[in-house]
């Protein structure tokens, strides 16, 4: 009778998943797929940890390192948007050099970004007059909070962090510095949130990580709505061969990655938009960021790596001013990661206030 029993329930279970793999394709094109999609950053997650394989076949491993995955997971979560800011011609003291070959399309996409096999960057997308025109600025003021740090991945740490002494030994501590900076050099008052967000009862887990912090940072924006500025800090994770480090000031700094999701997946060889992850701002965000790689290349050369360009959306579709940031890798020292906190904060200040000090 047991063996009766077991060999009915197999046979369910074998028509259960017969009938599943029939209607899938149904589902998928209705819209069903949505919960499956899920972000992860490039170097974030090991193949050990990851539950299905990458979204497209033929990955490759891009020139700095980076090798492009995607889970399965939860559906990112949509949320409400703020007004877009307005372009007010601010003016980056940019060489007319720099700005004609930025011009040219070819030169743009080679020179400032690389770009995940899995999405395109278009000649459309960025108009490069326009990027750099669009006015950023913000008052500072230590009265209310202007900027928010987060982190999606809490428990990222370096060579050299012992993270039993806590989260500051890690990409926290990072963003402690970056945040004292910002507020004693510039004036500018920084909201820290230390909130765990890769960590599920106890254990670390970073698949779903952007679904638990989206709804965290929107609580934070309503409560703060003096918040202009939406930074999510992270550190980048390469092969163990490599470092990302460069000299500035006589330290031994790591580089730092600006990441763009963009919202476009590749499909039968054309790029096409993932309805489900909207995102009015990508022009600014993208803006934001070539502003930054800009004017970071002529001050800190060497010290800002190509912007990355992933096909989903993170947590920056919340306002113009949001930018994903990788300090450095898990190769880098806790100490390379902090010198960069000087550099990145005054790239940040020469975007974000009229006059710089």
């Amino acid at each position: 009778m047991e063996q009766k029993g077991a060999g009915r329930q197999l046979g369910l279970s074998l028509f259960g998943l017969f009938v599943f793999l029939l209607f899938l394709p149904f589902f998928l094109q209705m819209g069903g797929g949505r919960w499956l999609l899920a972000e992860v950053l490039p170097g974030q997650v090991s193949h050990g940890e990851l539950s299905s394989q990458g979204l497209t076949t033929g990955q490759k491993v891009a020139e700095d390192g980076h090798d492009d995955v995607a889970v399965w997971g939860v559906k990112d979560v949509e949320f409400q948007q703020k007004d877009e800011i307005s372009s007010n011609q601010k003016s980056l003291h940019i060489t007319a050099d720099v700005l004609n070959k930025m011009k040219d399309f070819s030169y743009l996409k080679s020179t400032f970004y690389t770009v995940d096999s899995r999405t395109a960057l278009l000649e459309g997308d960025i108009n490069v007059d326009e990027a750099l025109s669009m006015d950023f600025s913000i008052k500072p003021t230590m009265k209310e909070p202007k900027i928010l740090i987060f982190h999606t991945h809490t428990h990222e740490d370096f060579a050299d962090s012992d993270m039993s002494k806590g989260l500051q030994e890690g990409i926290c501590g990072v963003g402690e510095e970056l945040k004292r900076i910002l507020e004693e050099d510039y004036g500018i008052s920084v909201l820290h949130d230390m909130t765990v967000y890769d960590s599920v009862n106890g254990s670390l887990k970073r698949e779903g990580a952007y679904e638990r912090s989206g709804p965290a940072v929107e609580e934070i924006l309503k409560k703060y709505p003096s918040i202009e500025v939406c930074i999510d800090l992270h550190r980048d994770g390469i092969a163990e061969n490599l470092r990302l480090v460069t000299n500035i000031d006589g330290k031994s700094t790591a580089q730092v990655m600006f990441v763009n999701g963009i919202c476009r997946l590749n499909k039968d060889g054309h790029a096409e938009p993932v309805s489900w992850l909207e995102n009015k701002y990508i022009k600014q965000n993208l803006a934001f960021s070539l502003q930054m790689k800009t004017l970071a290349g002529q001050e800190y050369p060497d010290f800002i790596r190509r912007i990355y360009l992933n096909p989903y959306r993170f947590i920056l579709h919340y306002m113009p001013r949001s930018a994903l940031v990788e300090v450095g890798a898990q190769t880098n020292t806790k100490q390379e990661a902090i010198n960069a906190m000087k550099p990145l904060a005054k790239i940040l200040a020469d975007v974000l206030l009229k006059d710089t000090p």
